[in-house]
């Protein structure tokens, strides 16, 4: 083999043989964060972008999600005791199996979020907009006695949005 041969070879196996960046995490699509199993208590996510962000299995006690964008988030089997999500976008995230004790959910998107299995003992709900939320009865049948006012952003009323009579 000559010696320009040999040099092509070589150059064409290093192509081949050594690994490149993966296309789908090219600078187009940011990995998504991962808290999961995390102790957050008290932490400030007020105002971030935190779209498909997981939060599975965390507690978050006490943690202030205002005003933050959480569209695609994973919440499931959480705790949030006296977490702050006013005005929170919540739209399409799996929200299951969360503890919202005392929780501010006021003027909160919750639109087409799956609760299934969450509870809201003395959780402030004003004005949050659950539109399409997939919820169990007794959640929707609770959450309707304490239902009042419209959100600010999409207007629609908390009872509407619960199909409350």
């Amino acid at each position: 083999m000559k010696l320009g041969q040999l040099a092509a070879f070589l150059l064409a196996l290093t192509i081949f043989i050594l690994p490149r960046p993966a296309l789908a995490q090219s600078k187009y699509y940011a990995p998504p964060l991962s808290f999961s199993n995390a102790e957050l208590t008290r932490r400030d996510f007020s105002g971030q972008m935190l779209r498909a962000a997981e939060f599975s299995n965390a507690n978050m006690d006490l943690t202030n999600f205002s005003n933050a964008d959480l569209r695609g988030a994973i919440m499931s089997a959480s705790v949030m005791t006296q977490a702050n999500l006013h005005g929170a976008n919540l739209t399409n995230a799996m929200i299951d199996q969360v503890k919202f004790t005392k929780a501010d959910l006021t003027d909160a998107i919750l639109a087409e979020t799956i609760l299934l299995r969450s509870t809201f003992e003395g959780a402030d709900i004003t004005g949050a907009d659950f539109s399409d939320a997939i919820m169990d009865g007794a959640q929707v049948k609770e959450l309707c006695t304490k239902a009042s006012g419209i959100n600010s952003q999409t207007g629609v009323s908390t009872r509407d949005s619960l199909g409350c009579r």
